[in-house]
């Protein structure tokens, strides 16, 4: 089985490409985020697939059914291996991009994201969403999958609930991943790599523990053995 991590290439295209060339594609994947895609566009992508990278394309797409499947159907174009869209968006632009992935011929995964892992329930409740933030979760996802998506971006802290309660074969994507002495940064719910892959992640995306590294791809390894 392929490495569950994902790192997260937030920063500029040149060294993005440059961190891309000191890591092994068989031993993760990578993300590209708004940051880097802003700046570097499709080219960056293009070379990523061209190091043997697969690229997860993280930019919550959040519109108008027509404009999301646009981006999606431009998305596919690139080659990723995985694109997200924002759960929150609704039933009909969940089905849409569902929809324009199951026509293509070669399919990303689509995953849903569900609630950020920079929010709580304080947060929630200030947006004007009352209920507890994994009770928003499971909703959120029970419609992703309803929708024919094969997964959702979640928090490490409702793992154990959506391992409970989805399909066995639905996936789950993981950020705020971080070492028991790592700096929480501005993300809340949060976890080590190990704990969640025990409690059902299938993947988890890491980013500064490794691209800020001296070595990082002795990072890799190093996270690799304790999960």
């Amino acid at each position: 089985m392929k490495s569950p991590i994902i790192v997260a290439l937030d920063m500029g295209p040149n060294n993005a490409l440059d961190l891309a060339k000191e890591i092994d594609p068989q031993e993760c994947r990578v993300k590209v985020g708004s940051q880097l895609f802003t700046i570097g566009g499709p080219l960056v992508i293009e070379k990523l697939n061209d190091l043997g990278f697969d690229v997860f394309l993280d930019l919550k797409f959040h519109d108008i059914p027509n404009t999301v499947r646009k981006a999606v159907e431009a998305t596919i174009k690139m080659g990723v291996w995985m694109l997200n869209i924002h759960s929150l968006g609704g039933k009909e632009m969940l089905r849409v991009a569902h929809e324009v992935i199951e026509k293509a011929s070669i399919k990303p995964l689509l995953v849903g994201v569900t609630v950020l892992t920079s929010l709580n329930d304080k947060a929630l409740k200030e947006v004007g969403l009352d209920h507890k933030t994994k009770d928003h979760v499971l909703l959120l996802a029970k419609l992703c999958e309803t929708e024919g998506l094969d997964g959702v971006v979640c928090s490490p802290n409702e793992l154990s609930i959506l391992r409970e309660k989805m399909h066995k074969n639905f996936l789950l994507v993981t950020p705020g991943i971080r070492s028991e002495e790592a700096n929480k940064d501005d993300q809340k719910r949060i976890s080590t790599a190990a704990s969640a892959i025990s409690k059902g992640a299938n993947f988890v995306v890491i980013g500064r523990e490794i691209t800020s590294h001296n070595d990082p791809k002795g990072k890799i390894k190093q996270i690799l053995e304790t999960v």
